[in-house]
């Protein structure tokens, strides 16, 4: 079989480029061994964001005193929130089906694929030769050797889903995003949830910002325990243990291992292709070409950062360079991410400690609380700030921590992609009331120094008015 674009994986990022060739005219072959949609539809982002919004109408119940309606403590079903879960994926999958990818003139083969030479992969005993390669086989739950783990009963995002019966006491080794997450929608549901982190809980982030978060999580219940490096597990279902190498035991019914991801890098018979794999993931340069210039490589399998949209825009480059020879290149200062927590931790851009090492004296940092804004207010969400990092009227990094951050972080990714100044988010109109304000009126509070606090502008402005008629 020949095609002008193989691509190899059906998650975010391969069938993004294999429905944007396919629309654009190129013959297009889609290798897929497992589900269609890959990890975000069927094991990460929409299960996980489906589990959370059921136990955030959990917790509305038992926080509704302040609104004037009695609270009351809230019946948990997990078998039928799983069956929410459940159809959220269902309702999605059809948009990354097999039948629609073929509609779209794509060959869709369920198959595993392997390298049998520098352009030719050899899938279900079909040699399929491609002009171009786009490899997008993903990445795996990272289960570490640690010692007893493979001989007692584990969840990985991958199974935590498939569970029917809510986890008495859920042990979760790992403090990122995902382990976040899924700590506070399971100790809104009912369960007691330990986290145990070998160094500090949400480290990639604000550590300022980070706090918040944290304080909510166990103002609800939530056991955190930090510089807990796990040494041992054991015992049987329904009683496990987790030894941390200083000395401290955690008990639980349920283990969740949130530890990262492992790029699948294994069975794809690299080597043949002349393709280098740096620091187990694929090395790719900035076109997002592997050391096989025929090959490219794009979401998780290259061991950068694992969003479903950093996917997407991925492909969005490939495409430029496979079906229209454009030299295009990948970066990555605009690039948002989100831990969905409730109060949401949101980033574009840098940290105030990567800004201030960058820019030094240079760096100019305004901070705008939530209590100001009034629809916070009327939502009694007053709990988060947004702090913009800006040098020379432009943003350089924006990290919010509030409700609906992830949504508000979508002004400052435009920015920073655009390369927006400060006054254009300034002269911006937002409508009023709404949490979209906070934006603007941190570009305006950047702003406010430079015009309320200047004696030149004082002086102007009584000259002029000396002057009017």
């Amino acid at each position: 079989m020949d095609c002008d674009i193989l691509v190899i994986g059906a998650g975010s990022a391969g069938l993004s480029v294999a429905a944007g060739a396919a629309q654009m005219g190129a013959r297009v072959v889609l290798l897929e061994k497992g589900e269609m949609g890959g990890d975000c539809l069927n094991y990460g982002c929409v299960p996980s964001k489906a589990l959370l919004a059921a136990a955030a109408r959990a917790q509305d119940m038992r926080e509704a005193g302040g609104f004037g309606i009695a609270p009351v403590a809230p019946q948990v079903d997990y078998a039928a929130v799983m069956e929410h879960v459940a159809g959220a994926i269902a309702t999605i999958a059809p948009h990354d089906s097999q039948a629609r990818f073929e509609g779209l003139g794509v060959t869709v083969i369920r198959a595993h694929g392997r390298f049998t030479g520098p352009r030719t992969v050899v899938a279900d005993g079909t040699a399929i030769t491609a002009r171009r390669v786009v490899i997008a086989a993903g990445a795996a739950p990272l289960v570490p050797p640690i010692a007893g783990l493979d001989t007692v009963p584990y969840l990985t995002n991958e199974t935590l889903f498939d569970g029917t019966e809510l986890p008495g006491h859920l042990l979760i080794l790992g403090g990122g995003p995902i382990g976040m997450e899924m700590a506070q929608a399971h100790v809104r549901l009912g369960s007691r949830v330990t986290v145990i982190e070998a160094e500090q809980v949400l480290g990639k982030d604000d550590p300022e910002m980070a706090a918040l978060v944290l304080d909510r999580l166990r103002h609800e219940g939530v056991e955190i325990a930090e510089g807990a490096r796990a040494a041992r597990v054991s015992g049987q279902a329904g009683a496990l243990t987790v030894e941390a190498e200083d000395g401290r035991r955690f008990e639980g019914t349920h283990l969740l291992v949130a530890l990262g991801r492992k790029p699948n890098v294994e069975g794809l018979g690299l080597e043949a292709a002349g393709i280098n794999v740096e620091r187990g993931a694929i090395k790719v340069d900035a076109r997002l070409r592997t050391t096989n210039p025929r090959v490219y490589a794009i979401g998780d399998i290259t061991g950068g950062l694992q969003f479903t949209h950093l996917a997407g825009y991925e492909a969005g480059v490939v495409i430029r360079s496979v079906l229209f020879g454009l030299p295009a290149k990948a970066r990555y200062d605009h690039i948002p991410r989100v831990t969905y927590t409730d109060p949401e931790l949101a980033q574009v851009g840098l940290t105030e400690a990567e800004a201030r090492a960058a820019h030094g004296d240079r760096l100019e940092i305004v901070t705008e609380s939530y209590a100001g804004n009034d629809r916070a207010i009327a939502s009694r969400r007053t709990e988060g700030r947004i702090k913009l990092m800006a040098v020379k009227g432009r943003p350089v990094g924006v990290s919010i921590v509030g409700a609906e951050a992830g949504e508000l972080i979508v002004l400052w990714a435009l920015a920073l992609s655009r390369g927006l100044s400060l006054k254009d988010v300034a002269g911006m109109v937002a409508p009023y009331p709404t949490l979209g304000e906070l934006g603007k009126r941190a570009a305006g509070t950047y702003f406010s120094p430079k015009l309320f606090d200047n004696i030149w502008v004082k002086r102007a402005v009584r000259t002029v008015q000396r002057l009017l008629p």
